[in-house]
């Protein structure tokens, strides 16, 4: 079906076919067939044109969820506030089907001194107001798949092409409204390899304090994602030379304002994490744990050298992770454990420890500090 705006700009494409999941071409034509509109959308469009290898594709449609629900009995209603339709291929096969929504606050509203903090996402809308309330201009194409045509609402084949990172309309006005979008900006510039327009990049700096709106759990989570990106390097680097990562994660910031050219923390911190990334590209992303333990393990190994409790000195670094960025009780114990056993790991001293999971996720965070302090 035709989108409901005639201000969009269609392009027709010849994405690589072998990469886009059959699964969500089956979905898409479904919808279709029984007369809805319906796209790929975001993160797998946005790959494919930039020659990347998706790792999933979503799905956004006009079609209301019950309606998705009634034509695929593979499927389930997921969410309170806002709800989502997950298509299930297999065990851990899902495509999820989205109804178009529309930004509460409109494009164009408010300006950067109101309140614009976005506290409700749940109003349904067409295409183009689905384009318009994404976050960056190269997250919120359209792929027609019948007519192999690349829908653009907003601009976002241009940042494509010229390899940027930009919002959609006044940057400001877009991370006051969902802070999280600076981060997000930034993880994208960085594993992406893409430029980061200077408006974007000002605004990041001039908003940055409004991250503290931030809801917790969503802060955790994108930090786990610029961890698993194998692009850290990059994206922590951005977070810190933009001020961000001094407010989400002081701990770390304030260290790496140290010069690393002298070898100290500071360079041993950026040397793990590009090893992390080599490990991540290499492999896959590493556990969660590992992750975290790596990122905070200079600052931690400064508050647990010569402790009598390591544990306990570990846990006064982690503890206000738990507060700050909604880390469950479950992790952050995990990481002060493996902190206070890496001196029998490091001198392979297991004895009992050999064989539980802790001894195997502390033995990857000996070998990632190792790795990196051989440069």
């Amino acid at each position: 079906m035709e989108p409901e705006s005639t201000g969009a700009e269609r392009i027709s494409v010849e994405l690589d076919e072998a990469r886009v999941d059959p699964d969500a071409l089956k979905v898409v034509r479904r919808l279709v067939r029984h007369g809805f509109e319906a796209y790929l959308v975001g993160g797998g469009v946005r790959d494919l044109l930039l020659g990347r290898r998706p790792k999933d594709f979503d799905v956004a449609t006009k079609a209301r969820p019950e309606q998705v629900r009634s034509l695929f009995r593979n499927s389930r209603v997921i969410g309170r506030r806002f709800r989502l339709v997950h298509v299930l291929f297999s065990e851990r096969k899902v495509i999820e089907v989205a109804t178009f929504r529309r930004n509460p606050h409109g494009l164009e509203e408010g300006i950067p001194g109101d309140d614009l903090l976005i506290r409700s996402d749940n109003a349904f809308g067409d295409a183009p107001e689905d384009a318009a309330r994404r976050d960056l201009r190269i997250n919120a194409l359209f792929y027609d798949v019948d007519r192999k045509q690349v829908i653009d609402f907003v601009g976002g084949m241009p940042d494509i092409r010229n390899r940027v990172v930009r919002t959609i309309g006044d940057p400001e006005v877009r991370f006051r409204e969902d802070p999280v979008r600076m981060i997000r900006a930034i993880k994208f510039a960085a594993r992406l390899d893409l430029g980061m327009a200077p408006d974007v990049y000002d605004a990041i700096v001039l908003c940055r304090d409004s991250i503290a709106s931030a809801a917790r759990p969503r802060l955790l989570e994108e930090v786990l994602k610029v961890l698993r990106s194998g692009a850290s390097h990059r994206s922590l680097w951005l977070l810190w030379e933009t001020g961000l990562l001094h407010l989400v994660l002081p701990e770390l910031a304030t260290l790496l304002d140290d010069d690393p050219s002298d070898g100290g923390a500071s360079k041993r911190a950026w040397e793990m994490l590009r090893e992390v990334d080599r490990r991540t590209l290499q492999s896959g992303p590493l556990h969660d744990v590992v992750l975290l333990t790596v990122m905070l393990l200079e600052p931690i190994g400064e508050a647990v050298a010569g402790a009598t409790d390591r544990v306990a000195a570990a846990r006064d670094v982690v503890e206000p992770l738990t507060e700050r960025l909604a880390l469950p009780r479950r992790i952050a114990d995990e990481m002060c454990r493996i902190v206070a056993i890496l001196p029998r790991v490091a001198s392979n001293r297991p004895g009992r420890l050999a064989r539980t999971e802790l001894y195997s996720l502390a033995s990857e965070v000996v070998a990632i500090a190792n790795a990196a302090r051989r440069g």
